[in-house]
């Protein structure tokens, strides 16, 4: 219904500019991902059941190109268009034509004029991208009129993909293809099949029937969030798998629209499900459950011949089923601890003249590349792979930021961008209490379409190396087909925009109009979306010594936003913000979206509480890490109160592994009397309060006094997700010097032991 309100109101709204396109309506163009180029001509075109649909391509791949082409144009006509498969001229027609020569892969040109539309393509991937580009095209309504323009385009990355963990919940085949679908509909070509896991293992392997009969369910299921004390199950049998022939069918399915499916096998991590079906895959021998709750698990596959043989024969059958190039082997999250205390891993490390457990990894990796490129395929890991030496042949898929893949891309590796920061699709999207639970962090539509996946630190020959990119729906806490919708879409629209259209063509208020003709279209189609356009977006701006300002918009950009400073609910004769508010005293404010007087969206609103501190300089001595900056230093003192669930909602700052230190100058000496700290403590995420805090005062840059310290309580007595400290501070002064040490190294026994930990700070309140 809201979609359909939304429809009736973008009657309103005008056109909109892109690049290269001059000014076009986003009824008229609504291309996602947009294209190259595309220019307007003088006049239109109309489908009609006269219409002929004509090629003198023999391939067959054309064939299902064409039935595609007529499935869709019947579902809005109720006739199936005439097909000449002879290349037949006629008044009215749809022509599909290779074009000659060298040409990019997935190309495709789009013309249509007065007399006839006209499509050709690079390859048979390329005519059937210009086949979802005119449907996109194709206007709402009985009559299909289509303006004349033309179009050239190609993608800016060859790797364009979406990812769906089916352990941790499983997904019926119907849905798989629509997944798959989608991904077509908007050119992405790469389906990533997370398929084993330690909550479940969702493949058929003849071989091993146990793998269906115990690995497949598991006893019960975690409910809630992973951080809720105590954990609360749900006592019901779960699981499922896919059979043989299902992925055959799936595969089959794929290939007709051009998505090569990457299956993931994963390994040596992961893999406590297949252990419970076999222990003696496992280092103790001991039986073991499928796991009923989310998190890193310590059993792991041990690295006997008998492991190998297992994986070997288990790959063997995978690789029947899937053709394509590239087969997944995880690699992330291997706990090393049963490494350690297992004679036969540390025998394998010797032998092998091996320095460690991470070496071990390594060789791991490397011995099953070695049998999957004997048998013609090549191997993608998570970035982890490249620790104790990356395998010769390996594509490094790098998801904990943009580090692996930058290290990858030097190493001349290939490498598919995924960070968390920007393509964790199982994040928050919006901060609006209503939104369903999800793992945790913020990544809304406009930092997804925001991001570039080669990094600035590499050359232009380094550059090469990145393939593209691919958001990741992991699904601890997507239990069905309507939330995975509804935490995919738009994000993967966005996304798509990203890998076909490149750098240079991005234009997101272009994007956001276009995509307010796809979510009604879509919602038509019964496909969950989330309904976010309207919604309206608070930022507090501070930390230029210029006071607290408040920004209210929606991203579609239309209409008026109004506010109360209340927290009542905005009407429509409440004042509309235009602009920055300045704020000069606390107050809960609010704000809605209006078009012609009807409130639309969601309202949102902020807390903003003006203590010292508010609206002062402040500076840092350590950045924070980028994608974990939030709105800047000033979000530390803009008088608002991170979000108790996600740490990444621009009022948290994040440093990994370095100590926070920031300086805030009140302009002139100031009396106050306590400090209160906020800090984020998930230790299942790497993220650990501090032991203490350090602060020291100054009335002349760079001479602070004496440090006092505040010890904060230690690492096992810490309970929920913030840690606050108070510290009693009388004093006068100009500048405040506060000095963070991170936590360090994560302890053993912890997820992540061994790596840097994460510290993230919250409002300094001054008082």
């Amino acid at each position: 219904m809201f979609y359909k309100i939304m429809l009736a109101l973008l009657a309103l709204v005008a056109g909109f500019a892109s690049p290269g396109m001059g000014q076009m309506d986003a009824r008229t163009y609504p291309i996602i991902p947009i294209p190259q180029k595309i220019q307007a001509q003088k006049g239109q075109f109309e489908v009609s059941a006269k219409t002929l649909i004509s090629t003198d391509v023999k391939e067959a791949e054309i064939d299902w190109v064409i039935q595609y082409l007529n499935q869709h144009l019947q579902s809005r006509m109720d006739v199936a268009l005439p097909v000449s498969k002879s290349g037949k001229k006629s008044a009215s027609a749809i022509y599909l034509k290779l074009l000659p020569g060298a040409v990019k892969p997935e190309s495709y040109r789009l013309t249509i004029d007065a007399k006839q539309i006209l499509i050709e393509g690079g390859d048979p991937a390329g005519l059937f991208y210009g086949v979802q580009s005119l449907i996109q095209l194709l206007p709402d309504g009985d009559r299909l009129v289509l303006p004349s323009l033309s179009v050239e385009d190609h993608p800016a990355f060859p790797y364009r993909g979406m990812h769906l963990d089916v352990g941790r919940h499983f997904f019926p085949v119907a849905f798989v293809k629509q997944y798959i679908d989608m991904l077509a509909r908007y050119k992405m070509n790469r389906f990533h099949w997370h398929l084993t896991e330690d909550q479940g293992w969702r493949i058929e392997i003849k071989r091993y029937p146990k793998l269906q009969e115990v690995a497949a369910f598991r006893k019960e299921t975690l409910i809630g969030s992973y951080n809720n004390q105590p954990q609360q199950y749900d006592g019901k049998r779960y699981g499922g798998f896919y059979t043989q022939e299902e992925i055959k069918e799936i595969v089959r399915y794929a290939q007709e629209r051009f998505v090569t499916i990457v299956p993931e096998i994963e390994l040596p991590g992961h893999a406590q499900a297949a252990i419970a079906a076999y222990p003696e895959l496992g280092c103790t021998g001991q039986p073991v459950e499928v796991a009923t709750k989310w998190g890193v698990f310590e059993n792991v596959y041990c690295p006997s011949e008998a492991t190998f043989e297992f994986l070997q024969n288990v790959l063997t059958e995978v690789m029947q089923l899937f053709p394509g190039k590239y087969i997944h082997i995880g690699g992330d999250e291997c706990p090393k601890t049963q490494w350690k205390e297992s004679p036969v891993a540390q025998e394998l490390i010797r032998k092998e003249g091996l320095k460690n457990e991470e070496e071990l990894q390594s060789y791991f990796i490397r011995r099953i590349e070695k049998f999957l490129n004997a048998n013609g395929r090549d191997i993608i890991g998570w970035d982890e792979i490249l620790e104790g030496g990356l395998a010769p042949n390996a594509t490094v898929m790098s998801w904990r930021g943009i580090e692996g893949g930058i290290e990858a891309a030097r190493q001349k590796h290939p490498v598919i961008m995924t960070p968390v920061s920007h393509c964790y699709f199982d994040y928050y999207q919006a901060l609006h209490p209503e939104e369903p639970l999800a793992i945790g962090g913020f990544l809304p539509l406009e930092k997804v379409y925001s991001y570039n996946p080669v990094p600035d630190e590499l050359s232009p020959e380094e550059a090469k190396y990145i393939l593209g990119a691919q958001g990741n729906l992991w699904t601890e806490y997507i239990p069905d087909s309507d939330k995975a919708e509804y935490m995919a879409y738009p994000r993967m629209q966005a996304l798509s925009e990203v890998v076909w259209s490149g750098e240079a063509k991005k234009d997101f208020p272009g994007f956001i109009q276009r995509l307010l003709v796809h979510l009604p279209r879509l919602e038509k189609e019964g496909i969950t979306v989330a309904n976010h356009l309207f919604d309206v977006k608070a930022s507090v701006k501070s930390g230029d010594g210029n006071g607290v300002r408040l920004a209210l918009h929606n991203l579609a950009q239309t209409g008026v936003v109004r506010y109360t400073r209340d927290g009542s609910s905005p009407k429509a004769v409440s004042p509309a913000i235009e602009g920055d508010l300045p704020i000069t005293s606390d107050g809960q404010f609010l704000g809605r979206s209006f078009l012609e007087g009807t409130a639309i969206g969601r309202e949102a609103g902020v807390d903003i509480n003006l203590h010292y501190a508010a609206g002062r300089s402040i500076a840092l001595t350590n950045p924070p890490a980028k994608q974990y900056s939030g709105s800047g230093p000033g979000a530390l003192i803009n008088g608002v109160a991170g979000d108790a669930e996600r740490y990444n909602d621009g009022e948290w700052l994040g440093f990994q592994g370095t100590d926070f230190e920031a300086v805030i100058d009140f302009g002139e000496p100031i009396s106050f009397r306590k400090l209160v700290f906020r800090f984020f403590n998930s230790p299942a995420q790497w993220i650990y309060a501090p032991r203490e805090v350090l602060v020291s005062t100054a009335n002349l840059p760079e001479q602070f006094g004496q440090e006092s310290k505040t010890r904060l309580v230690p690492p096992n007595a810490w309970s929920g997700k913030q840690l606050q400290s108070v510290l009693i501070y009388n004093t006068k002064a100009r500048f405040l010097k506060i000095k963070i040490p991170n936590f360090g190294i994560i302890p053993d026994g912890y997820p992540g032991a061994g790596n840097k930990a994460w510290l993230f700070v919250d409002e300094i309140v001054v008082e």
